[in-house]
């Protein structure tokens, strides 16, 4: 059998057994919402991983728009994914394997593939125990997206420090077609959605050559993580919400800073929180406040001689009861 047919016919079999699970679960939802099982929770968290597809989806938050191009295949070697922008400054991202590279001054340099924020449709997280703590997740309906035909899942959050998720999978593949962001009476902070997608068939693979020969260039040089050190900080958090693990906690030298940062990253699954902690030089400049770019919140200030910045996928006042609650216990 050929790596085609086997991937031909482990498709086949993802499709019908996520077409029996939305069968099972359309017997509920005539009643109401409908509780979303692991296991079909599980099929549409690997789609956007084992799915060819290519096509062009918009971000919008508050008035803006921001229109990309998408295109995703799986090789014997792995996934290659290419995100390019459609407007505005050119912007792009090519990921293989677990790493990533963006363009920086007309050059594809290769970047540490942890602080790239999960990017649309692969939004739910391979594990998903830490989802079901955090979040009740239920069936509300079916809707077509760019010409498809999608289950309607909500994520209602168990406390009031997450917001709302509203996903729209597509019900033959799983593939994550459109997803938003909802504050707490029910207003749309961020979504995106495909206007124009094609899911299968003869999806172009000419990029792939010519993506790894850039990334091969030497005058890229690469942007790893290998000064990042794992430490024991000394700093702790004693306000992040229940349900929030420590992922990450290290000392990086970020561009612009003369000094290491230390960084502190909690997950809860589907929302991240990440703290950076580092001295106050005291430059005018600087100024306590909180900026709001869709559902990205950001909280900085000086707290004694640091200067502290949080930002997270979650509500505002989330972000600020985090900040508030650092404290340096003197132990390293």
């Amino acid at each position: 059998m050929t790596p085609t047919e086997t991937k031909g016919g482990a498709a086949m079999k993802m499709r019908t057994v996520f077409c029996g699970l939305l069968l099972v679960a359309a017997a509920h939802t005539h009643a109401g919402e409908a509780h979303v099982g692991l296991d079909w929770l599980k099929i549409v968290a690997f789609a956007a991983h084992q799915t060819d597809y290519s096509g062009v989806f918009v971000y919008q938050h508050d008035n803006h728009f921001e229109t990309s191009r998408i295109t995703h295949v799986v090789e014997e070697d792995g996934e290659y994914e290419k995100l390019e922008s459609l407007d505005g400054p050119r912007r792009e991202i090519v990921r293989h394997h677990g790493q990533v590279w963006c363009l920086i001054n007309h050059q594809m340099v290769q970047t540490d593939s942890r602080q790239v924020r999960s990017m649309f449709p692969a939004l739910l997280p391979e594990q998903l125990i830490a989802l079901g703590e955090n979040y009740h997740a239920m069936q509300v309906g079916t809707e077509r997206v760019a010409g498809y035909n999608t289950q309607v899942i909500m994520f209602k959050p168990r406390d009031n420090y997450r917001y709302v998720h509203k996903m729209w999978a597509h019900t033959d593949s799983g593939l994550l077609l459109k997803a938003a962001v909802m504050g707490d009476k029910n207003q749309m902070i961020e979504q995106y959605a495909f206007t124009q997608l094609q899911i299968g068939g003869n999806i172009d693979r000419s990029w792939i050559n010519d993506a790894i020969r850039k990334h091969e260039q030497p005058a890229a040089t690469p942007r790893s993580a290998k000064g990042d050190t794992p430490v024991n900080s000394g700093w702790v958090v004693g306000g992040i919400p229940g349900g929030f693990k420590k992922t990450l906690e290290i000392e990086r030298t970020l561009r612009g800073r003369h000094v290491p940062v230390t960084q502190i990253v909690y997950s809860d699954g589907l929302s991240a929180i990440s703290i950076f902690i580092e001295p106050d030089d005291e430059d005018e400049n600087d100024s306590d406040g909180l900026i709001s770019r869709g559902a990205v919140n950001l909280y900085h200030k000086a707290v004694g001689k640091h200067w502290i910045t949080v930002v997270g996928e979650v509500p505002p006042h989330t972000v600020i009861q985090v900040l508030d609650s650092i404290r340096y216990n003197g132990k390293r």
